[in-house]
């Protein structure tokens, strides 16, 4: 009784004048998303941070990206909500941030909350004091419990500001990195390799592949250097893990095996239920994996999983001027998280004769319990040998009859199609056009030379002005600050690309952009992840981590 009272006190104040929802109508899909959200949503940048100031309130930052369920969720639940919007609009700064546009942003934010909680995601959620230092943070909330800490921490700002300033202060100094570049030392490489392999083997999965107890991501830049590792000194305990792995990505529930293409992540260790977003870099460098991988292990199903993941993108993601959009929504036009891949008993007998039913539930495992409240999610049950041999038919026919029934079945989710982010992202683009020179090179399809030329030429006529990168470009133009990642990430696709083509334009090109990248985004002490720090405390790194994207320092 006493929060809904406080909410109704507060929901009665006026709100602040001039503060009004910025983001109808703009160029990122997911900022869009928000603009008739009742919240008076700010976009980052310096009038954020000066209304913050002048007005003495703690800025709310919500950091989400398009394809992300729980970010949907949030928005539904909370920022629809008047109450909530009374509540921010009233005592905070609220800013949304789309975080493939503002990558360092949300770096420096995500490391804040998964330093103070052990864990992080999105929506990324962090109260900032006036001067820019993370006070706060937290991911998802349902909305009583958001209400409660918004009412709680205006209580204790407008009582202590002084001293939570200064708390957040210190915190932020205490842990930024120091000014003197550490000195440097030599590494022995056998040492080294050795090293990868013992934590490599003692993290790894035995049982069901991948690194971690918890939830299970691709992690491909990782697995590209342990297939490197294989190459020049063979390890039977090694190549066991690596092909465990690429097996269960392959097989299970972390690919679509309808659609192509592969998912985020999946919440579990077992890669049975996936976050259903569908990322432009995930096909990417899963793609490059899997090519990598069919010629390292001598697999000839990893060269098809590799030619499906490619083609789907092909598909679904290039546009008509040759760049690629960057994600696919985890929800369906129902909002059902999973929807369009899901598959009820009912929506599968209207797709399927009787006969095809059957084989589809014995090659996809749609039958018994399912794991997600929506439907079977197809996942691989029994292998083209093996029906072949069951139903004493060739090889050939089964074959045949699974591109049928694909086909029907793509036909019968075709009205479920989830939304689609359309913003082009030079980091990610330049790791598409990486992974389809690899796929002329290994697969010799001359669509993906074709593909890779208008990506090439999408790149250098579009995101380069001949001075600057572009981080983004969507349907109404230029997105974004070019982070280090997109110079790092473009130059290396467009080398890739002149070592298929022979263009020494190209091999310019990336040689200018790496020369921008080192001018740019390298200081004494390290790397900065952006050329415009507007807070306090983003530090610069001595070493970027190879995460589920490669480390452009080590590019």
């Amino acid at each position: 009784r006493a929060l809904i009272f406080s909410v109704l006190l507060f929901y009665s104040l006026p709100l602040l004048a001039g503060l009004v929802n910025q983001l109808r109508n703009h160029p990122s899909p997911y900022l869009a998303l928000h603009g008739e959200d009742p919240v008076a949503w700010q976009p980052w940048g310096e009038a954020a941070l000066a209304a913050a100031r002048a007005g003495n309130k703690l800025l709310f930052i919500s950091s989400g990206y398009f394809a992300c369920h729980w970010c949907h969720v949030m928005q539904r639940e909370s920022y629809k909500s008047p109450q909530v919007a009374a509540l921010l609009n009233q005592y905070f700064i609220p800013v949304k941030v789309d975080r493939e546009l503002q990558p360092a942003l949300d770096a420096h934010l995500i490391e804040f909350v998964r330093r103070t909680h052990g864990s992080a995601g999105w929506p990324l959620n962090v109260f900032l004091t006036p001067e820019g230092y993370p006070l706060v943070g937290l991911t998802y909330a349902p909305t009583e419990s958001f209400m409660g800490i918004l009412i709680k921490l205006q209580k204790l700002w407008q009582e202590r500001a002084g001293e939570l300033s200064e708390t957040a202060r210190s915190a932020a100094l205490a842990t930024a990195p120091g000014s003197q570049a550490p000195a440097a030392a030599s590494i022995d490489a056998k040492a080294l390799h050795t090293a990868l392999l013992t934590m490599a083997l003692a993290v790894g999965d035995d049982m069901e592949g991948g690194f971690g107890r918890q939830s299970r991501f691709p992690m491909a830049p990782q697995w590209s250097v342990l297939l490197d590792r294989l190459k020049v000194a063979p390890d039977e305990r090694l190549k066991s893990l690596v092909e465990l792995t690429l097996d269960r990505m392959a097989d299970k529930g972390l690919r679509d095996h309808i659609g192509g293409g592969f998912f985020r992540y999946t919440v579990d260790p077992g890669w049975q239920t996936p976050h259903f977003e569908k990322m432009l870099y995930t096909q990417a460098l899963l793609a490059r994996l899997y090519l990598h991988a069919a010629e390292t292990l001598r697999r000839p199903d990893y060269l098809a999983v590799a030619r499906d993941t490619l083609d789907f993108t092909l598909a679904e993601l290039q546009e008509a001027d040759g760049g690629f959009i960057a994600s696919l929504s985890a929800v369906d036009p129902q909002d059902v998280e999973g929807g369009g891949y899901l598959w009820t008993e009912s929506q599968l007998e209207q797709a399927l004769e009787s006969d095809e039913l059957q084989f589809a539930r014995e090659r996809w495992r749609l039958e018994g319990s399912s794991t997600t409240a929506g439907g079977w999610l197809p996942v691989i049950g029994s292998g083209v040998g093996e029906l072949a041999e069951k139903h004493s038919v060739p090889p050939d026919r089964i074959n045949e009859m699974e591109q049928r029934v694909k086909q029907k079945l793509l036909l019968a989710r075709a009205s479920r199609k989830h939304a689609r982010d359309d913003k082009q992202l030079a980091a990610w683009n330049g790791l598409m056009l990486s992974a389809l020179a690899d796929g002329v090179g290994v697969i010799q399809d001359e669509r993906y030379r074709e593909a890779g030329q208008r990506l090439r030429d999408f790149l250098v006529a579009s995101s380069w002005d001949g001075k600057r990168l572009l981080r983004a470009r969507g349907p109404e133009g230029e997105l974004g600050s070019a982070s280090l990642e997109d110079y790092v990430y473009v130059a290396a696709g467009l080398r890739d690309w002149a070592r298929l083509t022979g263009s020494r334009e190209d091999l310019a090109l990336a040689a200018t952009l790496e020369s921008e990248a080192w001018r740019r985004f390298f200081r004494d002490t390290g790397w900065q992840v952006t050329d415009n720090l507007m807070l306090p405390g983003i530090a610069v790194e001595r070493a970027i981590s190879d995460g589920p994207l490669p480390s452009p320092a080590a590019l």
